[in-house]
């Protein structure tokens, strides 16, 4: 296994997603969702939808926020 590339893509991912502040609001908004109430059935719903949306804006380098 190319652990090289592996790394490589996962950073791509991140990066793509907003970075890794954006990472970490998304595992916080993760959290929550999985301490909260309702059935695990109802909260795999809610953790899909929030994972379909980026973390935290963020400011790209050549302009406006995504």
């Amino acid at each position: 296994m190319n652990f090289a590339r592996l790394a490589m893509m996962a950073k791509q991912q991140i990066d793509k997603r907003g970075g890794p502040e954006a990472l970490k609001a998304d595992a916080a908004q993760l959290s929550k969702i999985a301490k909260g109430p309702g059935s695990a059935g109802d909260k795999a719903k809610r953790a899909a939808d929030a994972l379909k949306q980026p973390g935290a804006p963020r400011k790209r380098p050549d302009g406006p926020p995504r």
